[in-house]
């Protein structure tokens, strides 16, 4: 039957209108240089920094914590090792993180997002490392790319985003593999026990040595212990993670 006869019998459906966008600013035509330039900022400065270690966490967690004080110590010992450290920039332990570094005469890199109620860098971040972005994308790219490990520590919806975006590159191969260390077990150790029970075993949604790239340990010497061992077995090179 030919279309015209088709459409003359009721047998082919008229396609729904679709919605219209309310409205369209002229300026959103210029978010492609704005995304293009905090890239190019990013790249050059962080170019000339070195091997970093990014630790993620919650912006909420207090001085007097105990997770602050075990980020502050983490820190101090990966700048004992030769590492600089990348934070979000903001207070809790990001402050931690950028705090350890500071105070041992490491490289302390803060990359600070734009939000409307937070946040202002913390102040342990080295003058010429604070980097202010306003696309959480280019963040997270400038996290992945300059990181030789990733230290995540308790943290909310924001730490998760970033520990489950960077398991996805390395499991997809996106990214050249590195060091994914989750400090805290009594914080991590019910999530890592649902992805093997509920995403592994029952539902079969990700593979066993999936389950690999995330150790969780709780001492600071356990960290660095992982990631000396990572680069001393693999023999892998301290390089930017060209493959983003």
């Amino acid at each position: 039957m030919s279309t015209k006869n088709a459409a003359q019998n009721g047998m082919l459906k008229t396609k729904h209108a679709m919605k219209q966008w309310s409205k369209l600013k002229a300026e959103n035509s210029w978010t492609m240089f704005k995304v293009i330039s905090e890239f190019v900022d990013g790249f050059e400065r962080l170019n000339r920094i070195g091997p970093c270690v990014s630790i993620f966490g919650s912006a909420r967690t207090s001085p007097n914590h105990k997770y602050y004080k075990l980020a502050v110590e983490i820190a101090r010992r990966l700048t004992d090792e030769g590492y600089g450290i990348i934070t979000g920039g903001g207070p809790g332990i990001m402050e931690a993180g950028n705090k350890g570094a500071a105070l041992n005469n490491g490289v302390s890199v803060g990359l600070n997002i734009s939000l409307p109620h937070e946040q202002n860098h913390n102040p342990y971040i080295d003058p010429d490392k604070v980097l202010q972005f306003r696309y959480f994308f280019v963040r997270k790219v400038m996290f992945v790319k300059y990181a030789q490990a990733f230290v995540v520590m308790p943290g909310g919806f924001g730490t998760m985003d970033e520990l489950f975006e960077v398991l996805t590159l390395i499991q997809t191969k996106k990214i050249t593999p590195v060091p994914v260390v989750l400090v805290g077990s009594d914080y991590w150790g019910g999530l890592k026990d649902w992805i093997r029970d509920v995403m592994l075993e029952k539902e079969h949604n990700v593979h066993p040595q999936d389950l690999d790239l995330m150790p969780i340990v709780d001492e600071p010497e356990d960290v660095i212990k992982i990631i000396n061992d990572f680069y001393t077995q693999k023999k892998s090179e301290l390089t930017p993670n060209y493959e983003l």
